[in-house]
């Protein structure tokens, strides 16, 4: 930030995409959230002031959760809306994420006529006596943990004595997160919970970045330790021992839950997502898993598409659409506490009954052997090599086997492909990504 982001940038790509909002429903609504990191509040003044000046009607969110956007949309019947945020990403990067009615990000061919529309300066500005005040939304964190709380059993939860540790990495997630714990009852341990917007580790929740997480776990002999990423739609949990679990049970404990609670129902996500959401499913006869392309947005219009139950990616985000169509982490938290308050088991125990499956990814580099054009015949002869799995073709390859499963799928920006096998244990996860390899021709 400061370098190639500054507040002129992060206007006139507002502008560009207010622009798009307002032809679709001139002087509608939108909303505008920030992650909390160090000099996000300087870009979300001119993010606002740019959707005003186009003719929008602008509610400001402050410091407030991708997902707590998500849910304001729709709680005032907004047109769009946008994020300034870098996401997991360091702390000197700062980014703009757009929402279209429905929290989501827009679909590839409007985010390429956004952008198309940003480089050439295209601002569709209103005229003075139409631009409208920017108003404050106070409230949108409470009334996002509102609409959570209704989706699960407050009483038990509150009478099963349980306590978090939470690690909201100084950014957007560390209010809503100690609000939702409170009206719960859970006692917490909230570590970097202040609203700095520094960040006092690198702010992606994977293992080696949550040692401090893992070790106030064990300290404070909480149930259970809970990570956020700074615009808090991704969550990693840690066990009552601080053993990290992995990001792909995140999804799989939540929707054990949903199962239990609503009953046998559809689910999505994406073919890079591990089998564990399968395994969850065959417990409930009925229940069924989509798979769909990677993107949130996909397994969103799947889930649409069936009325389903939940949802999500691999990355430790959680969709319930009961709340919203956005990954969110505090649903992925109370959805967790809610199966340790009906289960009375530590976590690690309900962990250790689902499968231990061992996932690897790998990236090729494709530059010197044709690029992406060489993709196609790569399938073909993956096709061949795996005669006999199951395929599923909607986003590069995937081909499932008993034993496993290896998704080959091509970078939309890059010369790479990426390659994603799971199997029950590091050998077999390393041997299916070998085969894969050698059989599109990689070595």
């Amino acid at each position: 930030m400061g370098e190639t982001m500054t507040p002129v940038v992060a206007a006139r790509f507002a502008a560009a995409f207010g622009s798009r909002l307002a032809a679709t429903r001139p002087g509608g609504r939108a909303c505008i959230g920030r992650d909390g990191r160090a000099g996000g509040e300087a870009l979300a003044a001119a993010v606002s002031g740019a959707l005003a000046a186009v003719g929008l009607e602008v509610f400001d969110l402050g410091v407030a959760t991708t997902p707590t956007v998500g849910v304001a949309i729709r709680r005032h019947q907004a047109i769009g809306g946008m994020v300034v945020t870098a996401s997991h990403n360091p702390q000197q990067w700062n980014g703009l994420k757009c929402l279209d009615g429905d929290g989501l990000a827009p679909p590839p061919e409007i985010a390429a006529a956004i952008i198309a529309d940003f480089k050439s300066d295209r601002g569709d500005y209103a005229k003075p006596e139409s631009i409208r005040l920017i108003r404050r939304d106070e409230d949108a964190t409470a009334y996002h943990v509102d609409r959570i709380l209704e989706c699960v059993d407050r009483d038990a939860i509150a009478s099963a004595g349980l306590s978090a540790a939470v690690d909201s990495v100084n950014a957007s997630g560390a209010g809503g997160a100690a609000l939702l714990l409170g009206r719960l009852g859970v006692a917490m341990h909230q570590i970097h919970g202040d609203p700095s917007g520094i960040f006092p580790h690198t702010p992606e929740p994977l293992e080696e970045n949550l040692r401090g997480l893992a070790e106030a776990t064990r300290t404070h002999g909480a149930s259970v330790g809970f990570a956020q990423d700074p615009d808090a739609d991704r969550l990693a949990i840690v066990d009552e021992t601080g053993r990290f679990i992995g990001e792909e049970y995140t999804l799989a404990l939540a929707a054990l839950r949903a199962l239990e609670r609503f009953g046998a129902g559809v689910m999505a996500a994406n073919l890079s997502t591990s089998r564990l959401i399968d395994a969850v499913a065959a417990r409930f006869p009925g229940s069924e898993v989509l798979r769909t392309a990677v993107g949130e947005a996909n397994v969103v219009a799947s889930l649409k598409a069936r009325n389903g139950l939940v949802g999500g990616e691999g990355n430790g985000g959680v969709i319930l659409p009961r709340v919203g169509w956005v990954r969110d982490s505090l649903a992925g938290m109370a959805l967790v506490l809610d199966l340790l308050a009906a289960r009375r088991q530590p976590l690690s125990a309900i962990v250790a009954e689902l499968p231990r499956l061992s996932m690897i990814k790998r990236k090729h580099d494709l530059a010197e052997i044709g690029g992406l054009a060489a993709v196609p015949e790569m399938i073909a002869k993956l096709r061949a090599e795996f005669a006999a799995a199951s395929v599923n073709d909607a986003d590069g390859i995937r081909f499932d086997l008993p034993e496993g499963w290896v998704h080959f799928r091509a970078s939309n920006t890059e010369p790479i492909v990426r390659l994603i096998a799971e199997g029950v244990d590091d050998a077999a996860a390393e041997a299916l990504a070998d085969r894969a390899a050698r059989g599109a021709g990689l070595g």
